[in-house]
């Protein structure tokens, strides 16, 4: 699943266990020069650590993507926009586990007598 922002998009996947989740970063070069890849990065690793995984789910790999934006956006909106992305993440889930999968699309014209 995946829950894309201003600042960074964050990717989630369920793994098979029950472990505490994990957390990865990630930064392309298209961001700016090394000086500021690690900025982008250490900003997103403050936000998570704060967070202390509030809406993080053990049982869950995480990766955030860092963007540009990262760098200007206040600190009190990257933490809000990690909130609202592990919200999205995790409803798009429960809503892909009652469709009957991942996002399965109904088919076209079920349950009609087209004629």
């Amino acid at each position: 699943m995946k829950a894309p922002g201003a600042a960074f998009v964050l990717q989630a996947r369920k793994r098979d266990d029950s472990r505490p989740a994990r957390v990865g970063f990630t930064v392309t070069k298209q961001v700016g020069n090394a000086v500021e890849r690690n900025r982008v990065k250490r900003r997103l690793r403050e936000i998570v650590r704060l967070s202390a995984a509030e809406g993080m789910r053990s049982g869950h790999d995480y990766v955030l993507i860092g963007r540009r934006a990262a760098l200007e956006l206040p600190f009190l909106r990257l933490f809000d926009e990690l909130e609202r992305s592990l919200r999205r993440v995790h409803a798009e889930r429960a809503g892909a586990k009652r469709r009957g999968g991942r996002g399965a699309l109904p088919t076209p014209n079920a349950g009609s007598a087209a004629g």
